[in-house]
């Protein structure tokens, strides 16, 4: 007897949550299928009833962060898109760029996680990345006040801090100088989002 269209869709969905943790933890090199499916607590044949790659799955796993474990992130740091927006960018970036945040390794948003991965991956994996980009930058160009030059590049501006701060912090785990590089990020990233 076949599984229901909802079982292949929770299955899917168990094995691309197992392999975005499994990611974030060793990076794409180092993560097989065989743990993947381990992790899920499936077989390895079922891997290829969902991907057709370990590719397809990274480029899932990336993309599901968005609307997945990213929106009850959101939802944990007070990021209410319903909110005024310059109160959702400062949410924003009090959670992103806070110690919670970066301690949080299966977690993390890919971005922190697996910038150096990206940059070496297909297309595919590369688009679903700055599917979370722009996403970011989206809540800080809304939160930025309409009467700002140039909302646009201090909305990147603001990501590239976020974003690049927590990567620094995580390269220099249980350290001093991590701590002094995510609060400084926060704190500018913080200051700038206040400026009109």
């Amino acid at each position: 007897m076949p599984y229901s269209a909802e079982h292949k869709a929770q299955s899917r969905a168990k094995i691309t949550e197992s392999a975005r943790i499994l990611f974030n933890r060793h990076g794409f090199q180092d993560v097989t299928i065989d743990m993947v499916m381990e992790n899920a607590g499936l077989t390895r044949g079922a891997f290829y009833n969902h991907f057709r790659s370990k590719e397809a799955l990274y480029e899932a796993a990336v993309s599901s962060f968005l609307m997945g474990r990213g929106a009850q992130w959101r939802k944990d740091a007070g990021v209410d898109p319903k909110g005024p927006a310059a109160d959702m960018a400062l949410q924003m970036i009090a959670g992103y760029l806070s110690p919670e945040h970066l301690r949080d390794l299966d977690g993390q948003c890919p971005m922190i996680a697996l910038p150096s991965d990206v940059a070496r991956s297909n297309p595919q994996v590369q688009a679903a990345y700055q599917q979370l980009l722009n996403s970011m930058v989206g809540i800080f160009e809304n939160g930025v006040s309409a009467t700002t030059d140039n909302a646009r590049g201090k909305a990147l501006s603001l990501a590239a801090l976020c974003v690049g701060g927590m990567v620094l912090a995580r390269s220099l785990p249980d350290s001093v100088l991590a701590e002094e590089v995510r609060f400084a990020a926060q704190r500018t990233a913080m200051e700038m989002s206040s400026q009109q």
